[in-house]
């Protein structure tokens, strides 16, 4: 005979059953795994969902903007430069060469966005590397990669930015290297941090037991339980690694004319600032509201991951 439904076995079975349902025949509900609860609680809040918003409407305008701009970003005329926000034809008026700023500030997300997201990409893979290896090995070489990695936290990060730059010469791709060698180091003194943590645990014990070589220890317990945290605070870096992208093309050591990014269309605007303020205005806003989302959009996320078992 089936044995009888109780309300205890139907409260372990985490299903909904009838009156003439059975145990063998009882829903089976899986449970969510970690990701699964960080995604939950994620959507469930709304500062993190608005960040999120303005950002993937941001990449969405940078990856269409060749597409989707209503005028010619290199197109100018002195005849309509520095048109006032509201513009019949110029809806957010126009720079000090007559071109349209709409359509600029709309070309000029891909690469904002890609010096900004790119170094932080390139420094979460180098720096977890680093830091994964020095915090599982311990011993002298944690000692000699710890201790080159402090040598860079002797310098600001604006100050290591643009020697580095200023060394390498301006571009887009030596801004990238440079911003890179900024964000390695401290992405790897966080992953360094997080693996000591784990390294005496019992399941890493029981994987060296089990005849498992390190680097698949590293590759498979280790990375699994380290990746979040530093996927986390890679994520801050973003708004950051925006701003410093900014300031070297402000320098004139990042991006060069004509190409649009909004640091150096701030840098080109700076002498229209009391003829038109808001025109001049506007690259910095873009850069101030993007930085903003991505900030909240990482808390959100670092508060989504603190779940108490």
């Amino acid at each position: 005979m089936t044995a009888p439904i109780t309300a205890a076995s139907m409260a372990l079975d985490g299903g909904v059953l009838s009156a003439g349902d059975t145990a063998p025949e009882a829903a089976f509900v899986p449970s969510r795994g970690f990701w699964g609860h960080v995604g939950h609680r994620l959507v469930r809040d709304p500062v993190a969902m608005g960040a999120g918003a303005v950002i993937l409407l941001v990449v969405l305008i940078a990856i269409l903007a060749p597409w989707i701009t209503p005028m010619d970003p290199y197109k100018g005329s002195m005849l309509r430069r520095l048109k006032h926000v509201g513009d019949a034809t110029y809806w957010l008026g126009s720079d000090e060469l007559g071109r349209d700023m709409i359509s600029r500030l709309m070309l000029g997300a891909r690469l904002s966005l890609f010096i900004g997201v790119t170094p932080v990409l390139i420094a979460f893979v180098i720096g977890s590397a680093i830091g994964i290896l020095a915090g599982y090995v311990g011993g002298w070489l944690n000692t000699i990669l710890m201790r080159t990695i402090d040598v860079f936290f002797a310098f600001p990060s604006v100050l290591l930015a643009i020697a580095l730059s200023g060394a390498l010469g301006a571009g887009i791709f030596n801004s990238i290297v440079s911003l890179t060698c900024v964000f390695v180091p401290q992405i790897a003194r966080v992953a360094e941090s997080v693996t000591t943590g784990i390294r005496k645990r019992d399941y890493i014990d029981a994987a060296k037991l089990s005849g498992a070589s390190p680097l698949t220890i590293m590759r498979v317990q280790v990375l699994g339980n380290v990746v979040g945290p530093i996927f986390v605070y890679a994520t801050s870096l973003i708004s950051v690694s925006m701003i410093l992208a900014s300031g070297l093309s402000f320098l004139g050591l990042g991006v060069r004319p004509p190409e649009p990014e909004w640091g150096l269309m701030l840098n080109t605007l700076r002498t229209a600032i009391y003829a038109n303020p808001v025109v001049a205005a506007l690259p910095g806003v873009c850069i101030f509201v993007v930085s903003i989302a991505f900030n909240l959009f990482s808390d959100g996320l670092r508060a989504a991951m603190e779940i108490r078992q």
